[in-house]
């Protein structure tokens, strides 16, 4: 898979740009701050549905505009797809595949296959579990869209449930049992969903660990072995089992379990929300112990793992490296190289053309600022 176009208009700093974009290496070379991490954080949206940046769609849109719109169009097996998503302030968000209208944005997922690496995935190693889980569940929805559907029911069962917690205190004083019988059917369906959910992700943790740890392996040969594993608060033992039911009933006990801390709290402290992707290495977690350099290496392992599985289970993922190489010592920069060698696509944001491997054939374009009264950005091939 390829992009072979890109037009933006009032995408963040952008007011409009459209861009051709052929197979092998692109490098978009300019200063910080003119732009270049906007292209590819677009081409991220349209195969994710959010930003690997910030955490609402609202800074994607220029100052001054009421919506930004992204239209792509990819090359799969010889197929032309055209992607174009409005992403509009306030109000829900428009979609069209073919330039036909789709009834939701979730059914352009899957049209648009990437790995992005980025220096915000540092985050991954040394973050909150909630960077792990989005890593996850980003991916999951990449290779099987329908995951989308899941986590949109699990956050809105969720978002019922834990309000009915926070309600749920004063019913229990008075003596109101109804609101406890409500809460049981919330249970159910936190369950459901969840165990659909977390499912998912511990069968694509399996999936990704042998990948993580021989893409750890090039990138640091000499550290300790990478492992990862998934960690929820309702498996015992180390269970990685798969099976929906299973999981259901974990939940279910789990549920049961805390009820009286939840009721006292307010909040759900039980379901998928609250797991982790185990990060090691050696005998020792990723976050805390590792080194700046592990701490890269690792992320680049994920994301790297991420592409190696992508590729194996059907179209080649577009490879976008956001500034990464300026972040990378030599021996991480050869090894990142060598993998980006053979990808069908690669897209490269840098500062500055002394960062990109001098060996490479690649396309450069580069980002300026045309010299009139608004300052516009303007992108001149070179």
């Amino acid at each position: 898979m390829f992009v072979r176009s890109l037009a933006l208009r009032d995408f963040r700093s952008w007011e409009h740009v459209e861009l051709d974009l052929a197979p092998g290496r692109t490098v978009f070379v300019g200063p910080n701050g003119y732009g270049k991490t906007n292209l590819v954080e677009a081409l991220w949206y349209c195969a994710t549905l959010g930003s690997h940046r910030v955490a609402t769609d609202a800074p994607l849109i220029r100052a001054g505009a009421e919506r930004a719109v992204i239209s792509t169009i990819v090359v799969n097996e010889g197929r032309e797809l055209a992607v174009d998503i409005e992403v509009a302030a306030g109000r829900a968000n428009k979609a069209r595949l073919n330039r036909s209208p789709v009834r939701s944005t979730r059914e352009v997922l899957g049209a648009v296959r990437a790995v992005l690496f980025a220096p915000e995935d540092l985050a991954l190693v040394r973050g909150d579990p909630g960077e792990r889980r989005r890593y996850l569940d980003e991916l999951a929805t990449v290779r099987r869209p329908r995951i989308a559907a899941i986590r949109a029911d699990y956050e809105k069962v969720l978002k019922q449930r834990t309000a009915l917690l926070k309600s749920a205190a004063g019913a229990r004083f008075r003596g109101d049992s109804s609101v406890l019988d409500t809460l049981e059917v919330w249970d159910g369906h936190l369950a459901a969903h969840g165990a659909e959910l977390m499912a998912a992700r511990i069968a694509l943790t399996n999936l990704l660990a042998p990948e993580v740890e021989k893409a750890y392996q090039l990138l640091a040969p000499a550290s300790r072995p990478a492992a990862i594993s998934y960690r929820s608060s309702v498996l015992e033992g180390g269970d990685t089992g798969e099976d929906v039911e299973s999981l259901q009933a974990a939940l279910l006990a789990g549920l049961a379990r805390r009820r009286d801390v939840e009721l006292e709290r307010g909040v759900c402290l039980v379901g998928p929300h609250r797991d982790d992707l185990e990060l090691r290495l050696g005998d020792q977690p990723a976050k805390g112990f590792a080194s700046h350099g592990e701490s890269w290496s690792m992320a680049l392992a994920l994301r790297l793992a991420s592409y190696e599985l992508l590729r194996t289970e059907g179209s080649e993922p577009v490879l976008i490296l956001d500034d990464v190489f300026a972040e990378l010592d030599n021996a991480r920069r050869r090894a990142l190289a060598g993998v980006a060698a053979d990808a069908e696509q690669v897209l490269i944001t840098a500062a500055v053309g002394e960062d990109i491997p001098t060996d490479w054939d690649a396309t450069r374009i580069g980002i300026a600022l045309r010299d009139d009264e608004g300052g516009r950005m303007s992108v001149l091939v070179s």
